[in-house]
């Protein structure tokens, strides 16, 4: 009788506590005292039991030699680059896998037919707009050409943001191979499909472009997965090669441009008080303005007569990216970094519809990503 009780008992709160479970189940991914085998992968000698490099660990290298032109008018970019890959893996690698982000802007793509929409009811004319817009716009990648080093054409293949190159020899440890590839597409208004790369358009006329994922990239190869060659669906983003770029970008000869890395050619693209005002600059104490409100508010009614070509070079970095606008105003000055004291630029490009607030803060939030980050 009393084992009978005891097990009916036992099953109550057997019961009951499969009920708590169930209604409150175990993140296992926000758990403290998760084990960390779970999560990496076999320890080797190129990356170690820690998590850190090992002493046989290695790295790609991209580099990159790009012109691009922005045709405003259309919203076109049209781009050429010479692309060196160097092989620092102990592998012989008979192909490369190279991003093409922009094909998740074409109306068939993985990343359009996986997205979900909300419920009619619940989607406003702009969600509708962005719905139909999928539908219609084609803003992915028109390669133009792709050959080595001497024009010998290679052989591709397209697989929605992802391109096979096959490579016309075997690319053996220690060696490096240089392509050249040529591309246009159509750049999206981001009011209306959104991005990390398009235009924004304002009422007086004018854009904004900020420029994002606009360039064949080569993919990651690593000892722990091989070739990142899964499709890019619009979230989220993947790793890249470190390497140094050189990019030449063709703009109106009204626009500012706004790039990683250092402007080379500072003569040719900034008026004399413009590098003036970025000398002193670069001991001020707090940020000045570069282009001021009123320049930039002038400048807004101008209208190109030709282009103009910024070069911008950078060295060890991941991407690059850059921005364009004949709106901007340009705040500027050299930030202590607070681990090493070592000056680096801080600077921050917006319109007049940004003011007060931009000027006030922008700057300023750089810093504090300096100084946490």
């Amino acid at each position: 009788m009393q084992e009978s009780l005891v097990m009916k008992i036992f099953t109550l709160l057997s019961l009951g506590l499969t009920a708590i479970i169930a209604a409150h189940p175990i993140d296992f991914h926000k758990d403290p005292f998760r084990q960390l085998e779970e999560l990496w992968p076999t320890p080797t000698e190129t990356r170690i039991a820690s998590g850190a490099p090992g002493p046989k660990y290695w790295q790609q290298q991209a580099d990159y030699d790009i012109q691009i032109e922005l045709e405003e008018k259309k919203n076109i970019l049209t781009g050429a680059a010479r692309t060196t890959y160097h092989n620092n893996s102990p592998h012989t690698l008979s192909y490369l896998w190279i991003q093409l982000d922009r094909n998740r802007f074409m109306p068939k793509s993985l990343g359009h037919q996986s997205s979900e929409t909300s419920t009619l009811a619940g989607t406003d004319l702009r969600g509708l707009d962005r719905i139909l817009q999928m539908e219609r716009f084609d803003g992915g990648f028109k390669i133009d050409s792709i050959v080595d080093d001497r024009g010998a054409v290679l052989k591709k293949r397209v697989v929605d943001t992802m391109m096979k190159v096959v490579l016309p020899s075997p690319l053996k440890p220690g060696q490096k191979f240089t392509y050249r590839i040529a591309w246009h597409y159509r750049l999206n208004d981001s009011e209306r499909l959104w991005g990390r790369s398009g235009f924004e358009k304002y009422k007086d006329g004018n854009k904004i472009f900020e420029i994002a994922q606009w360039f064949p990239r080569v993919a990651a190869y690593t000892d722990m997965r091989g070739w990142q060659n899964k499709a890019f669906l619009g979230r989220g983003e993947f790793a890249l090669e470190f390497g140094n770029y050189r990019v030449a970008i063709t703009v109106p000869d009204d626009h500012v441009v706004s790039a990683t890395g250092v402007l080379k050619n500072p003569e040719q693209c900034l008026k004399k008080s413009w590098r003036e005002r970025l000398k002193t600059a670069g001991n001020a104490s707090k940020p000045m303005f570069i282009i001021t409100p009123e320049e930039a508010k002038k400048n807004e009614s101008s209208r190109p007569n030709e282009t103009k070509t910024w070069v911008f070079e950078a060295k060890n970095v991941r991407d690059f990216a850059w921005a364009s606008s004949r709106k901007f105003i340009w705040d500027a000055v050299k930030h202590k970094l607070s681990t090493s004291g070592k000056p680096v630029w801080a600077m921050s490009f917006y319109p007049n519809e940004g003011e007060p607030l931009w000027s006030k803060y922008s700057t300023h939030a750089i810093f504090h990503t300096l100084n946490i980050y």
